[in-house]
C-alpha cells in the first residue's frame, strides 16, 4: 500500500471540479441517478452520491460521497473504470487527472469514475484533533476512537464496497472495470467478491492480498534479502559491498542487540544525534519502495556500518522517518507499516485531503490482529508478543519478532478499542479478466504475494516490473507497465518485462578518506580531488532527489554526509555550503541541474581550487595552483531532473 497520508497534491487543473463538489453536497440517502453537473474545468463532471454511515442502521447518519467523471471519447459503453486510491485514507479526487493519464488505454469507450472514499478528502474526511496533541502514541490513538464515537466502527472496507455499488447503481453502469492501487487493491477484490456479476475486469496494481493484510509484516520481513539479492545481481553493487544478503543479516544480528549511534546533519546544517535499531532497519528497506534513491544508497550504507562509519545508514533512517523536513512525531510514528498497510507519517488534520484518522478506523477495525479482540491494552500487548514468537524464523526473514511486531499496525492499534465486528473470511474472486502489476523491488507488497493471488486466478497475467517498487504505473521508470496495460485492455496477453538497466543504480560505499577515492584522469592528488568533487555533488543530487521523491515538492535545503548543506533554488539549481560527502573535504558553489556548476574545493588533504563541471561531466579549473582539464565523466546524467520527476503522475502520497 502507499506510504501514510502526508501532504494533499492537488493538481490545478481539478481545483474548479473540486470546489463544484463541496457546493454540491446533497442530504438524503442514494438516489435513483446522480445529478452530474459541469466541474469549472472541462470534460469533469461533479456530483455528490449520500449514503448511510452504518447500513445496519444501529449508528445514525450518512456520508456525501464526492465523486467526479470523465465521458468516454468514442463509442462508449455502459461499463466505467473506476480508480480506487491506496491508503487507506488517501483522497483520490486530487488525483484523478494523474488516475486518466495513466488509465488512458482503458478509458476510450469507457467513462472514468474517481471518487473519495468515506473518511477521506471532501467524503466527510475524518480528524481526530487527538492525534496532534497526545504525549504518547496509546493516547493518541485512543483519543482518536473516543473522539469519533461509534462512527469509528463505519468505516471499513466493506463500507466502501458498498459505497462503491451504490454509485453503480446510480450512475446506471452495469458493470465495473477496477483499478486499484497499493490498498485500492484490497477494495477492487472485495467489490468483486460481493459483486462478482458486476465486475468487467480486475487491473491491480501493487498487490494486497484479500485476506490482508498481515500484521506481522511477514512476507515484507521474509522478502528483504530477495529483493537486495536483485538489486545487487550481476555485480551491480561491485563497489557497495561483495555480499548485501551477508550484510544485511549480519546488521539485522547487531541491531537486534545494540543500536547504533552517531550524528546526522539535518537540513539545517546542524549535526544531532540520533539512534537506530532493527525495527528502523526495515522502516529504511520500505520506505525504499517509494524512493529508490534510499535503496541505492542501502547496500554501500549497510557494509559502511558494519564497517565503523555509522553516518550514511543513520542519514537513510532519517530520511526514511521524514525527519529532514523537521516534521514532529509522536512515539516513533514510521512512514512505513506491515505489507501493505503504511504507518502514518505525522498526524496531519485531514483538511488536506488524505486522513490518518481514516487510516486508524480502516486498519485497527478490520486487520485480524493476534489478540482478543475485546480485551484490553494489556491483555492485548501480551498476546500479541506470544504470537510473534510463535512465528517461524523462516519466515521473518534476517530479523527478530521483535522486528515483526513493531514494525507494522500493532503498536497504532493495540490501545484501539474496536466498535465493529469480526469480518468475515474473504470470499473467492470472480472468472473476470485479470492483470497484477508489481514491483521487483516493492517490499510492502511483495511480489510473492502477487503470486499468491495470481496462482487462485486461472488465466490471469502477472507482469513483474524491474527495478520498480511500490505504485508501478506512477514509478516505472519503463514503459513496461503502461505497455502491459494497453496490450491488456486491447485484449492481448502482456508480456515479460525487458530487464534494461537500472535508473537508480547502486552507489559505492561512502569513502572516509581521500586516498581511498579512485583518481579521475590519473593518479594522485589532483585525480582524486575531482573524484571527489564529482562524488559529493553526485550525493547532493541524490539527496535533492530523494527528498523530492519522498515529499512531492522540491526541498529547500538538504544536509551533507558529514557536514554542510545544500540550498535549492527551486528547480533550476543548487548552491553548496560546505557540503561534505567525506570527511573535511568541503565543497562549495552553484550547481544547475542542467548546465555549468562553477564550484570551491578544499580541506581534507585535497588540492585545493576552483573548478567547472558542465552537464556532461567534463571538468576544467585550477587545482594546486596547476590547470586541469578532463573529458565528460562517466558519472554524468546518473539521475532525472526535477522536472522530470515533477511531470511523472503520483497515485500514492
Amino acid at each position: 500500500m502507499s506510504a501514510a497520508p502526508r501532504r494533499v497534491r492537488v493538481r490545478l487543473v481539478l481545483f474548479g471540479c473540486l470546489l463544484a463538489l463541496a457546493a454540491l453536497a446533497a442530504p438524503g440517502l442514494a438516489q435513483a441517478a446522480i445529478p452530474w453537473s459541469g466541474c469549472a474545468t472541462a470534460g469533469y463532471e461533479c456530483a455528490h452520491v449520500p449514503v448511510p454511515l452504518d447500513r445496519s442502521g444501529a449508528v445514525p447518519g450518512s456520508v456525501s460521497l464526492a465523486v467526479t467523471r470523465v465521458r468516454a471519447q468514442t463509442d462508449p459503453t455502459n461499463t466505467a473504470v473506476v480508480a480506487l486510491a491506496g491508503g487507506p485514507g488517501q483522497a483520490a479526487l486530487p488525483l484523478a487527472a494523474d488516475f486518466a493519464w495513466v488509465l488512458a488505454p482503458a478509458i476510450g469507450q469507457r467513462d472514468l469514475l474517481v471518487f473519495d472514499q468515506r473518511g477521506t478528502g471532501l467524503s466527510g474526511a475524518l480528524d481526530c484533533p487527538a492525534l496532534r496533541r497526545a504525549t504518547s502514541l496509546v493516547r493518541a490513538v485512543s483519543g482518536c476512537a473516543s473522539e469519533l464515537g461509534a462512527r469509528r466502527g463505519s468505516y471499513r472496507t466493506a463500507d466502501t464496497v458498498e459505497d462503491l455499488e451504490a454509485i453503480r447503481a446510480a450512475a446506471g453502469y452495469d458493470k465495473l472495470v477496477l483499478f486499484g492501487v497499493s490498498y485500492g487493491t484490497k477494495v477492487a477484490e472485495a467489490y468483486a467478491a460481493a459483486h462478482p456479476d458486476r465486475v468487467g475486469a480486475l487491473v491491480l496494481d501493487s498487490v494486497v492480498l484479500p485476506e490482508g493484510p498481515d500484521p506481522f509484516s511477514r512476507s515484507s520481513l521474509s522478502a528483504a534479502p530477495r529483493v537486495l539479492g536483485d538489486l545487487c545481481a550481476h555485480d551491480a553493487c561491485r563497489q557497495a559491498t561483495p555480499d548485501v544478503r551477508g550484510d544485511l543479516r549480519r546488521l539485522a544480528q547487531r541491531l537486534r542487540h545494540h543500536r547504533l549511534h552517531g550524528k546526522v546533519v539535518i537540513g539545517s546544517g546542524r549535526r544531532v544525534s540520533y539512534a537506530m535499531g532493527q525495527s528502523q532497519l526495515v522502516d529504511i528497506l520500505l520506505a525504499g519502495d517509494l524512493n529508490p534513491t534510499l535503496r541505492a544508497e542501502l547496500p554501500g550504507s549497510m557494509r559502511a556500518a558494519l564497517q565503523g562509519d555509522s553516518a550514511p545508514l543513520l542519514r537513510l533512517s532519517v530520511r526514511s522517518e521524514g525527519l529532514t523536513t523537521g516534521a514532529s512525531r509522536p512515539a516513533r510514528a514510521a512512514t512505513t507499516g506491515s505489507a501493505g498497510w503504511p504507518a502514518p507519517s505525522g498526524w496531519a488534520a485531514a483538511d488536506g485531503g488524505d486522513s490518518d484518522a481514516l487510516y486508524l478506523a480502516t486498519i485497527c477495525e478490520e486487520v485480524p490482529f493476534p489478540w482478543t479482540r475485546t480485551a484490553g491494552l494489556t491483555q492485548r500487548a501480551g498476546e500479541a508478543v506470544a504470537a510473534s514468537k510463535r512465528i517461524p524464523r523462516s519466515q521473518l526473514g534476517p530479523f527478530s519478532p521483535r522486528a515483526a511486531l513493531q514494525g507494522g499496525p500493532i503498536p497504532f492499534c493495540v490501545g484501539w478499542p474496536t466498535a465493529s465486528a469480526t469480518p468475515p473470511a474473504s470470499a473467492p474472486l470472480p472468472a473476470v479478466p485479470t492483470l497484477l502489476l508489481e514491483g521487483q523491488m516493492d517490499l510492502r507488497t511483495p511480489y510473492e504475494d502477487a503470486a499468491a493471488l495470481a496462482a487462485t486466478l486461472p488465466g490471469a497475467a502477472l507482469v513483474e516490473v524491474p527495478f520498480t517498487g511500490h505504485s508501478v504505473l506512477s514509478s516505472d521508470e519503463s514503459t513496461c507497465a503502461r505497455t502491459a496495460l494497453a496490450t491488456f485492455f486491447a485484449g492481448g496477453t502482456p508480456g515479460a518485462c525487458a530487464t534494461g538497466d537500472n535508473p537508480y543504480r547502486t552507489t559505492p560505499r561512502p569513502p572516509t578518506r581521500l586516498r581511498d577515492v579512485h583518481p579521475e584522469g590519473g593518479h594522485g592528488r589532483v585525480g582524486r580531488t575531482i573524484a571527489a568533487v564529482d562524488a559529493t555533488v553526485t550525493d547532493a543530487r541524490r539527496q535533492i532527489i530523494g527528498e523530492l521523491l519522498a515529499q512531492g515538492r522540491m526541498p529547500k535545503r538538504v544536509g551533507g554526509l558529514r557536514a554542510g548543506l545544500a540550498i535549492v533554488h527551486g528547480a533550476s539549481s543548487f548552491r553548496l555550503r560546505h557540503y561534505e560527502y567525506l570527511p573535511h573535504v568541503q565543497v562549495s558553489g552553484l550547481v544547475p541541474f542542467r548546465g555549468t556548476a562553477r564550484l570551491t574545493v578544499h580541506g581534507g588533504g585535497t588540492a585545493r581550487g576552483d573548478l567547472a563541471v558542465t552537464a556532461s561531466g567534463a571538468v576544467s579549473g585550477t587545482l594546486g595552483g596547476h590547470r586541469v582539464h578532463l573529458g565528460a565523466s562517466a558519472s554524468a546524467g546518473r539521475l532525472p531532473t526535477p522536472r522530470e520527476v515533477l511531470a511523472r503522475p503520483r497515485l500514492t502520497p
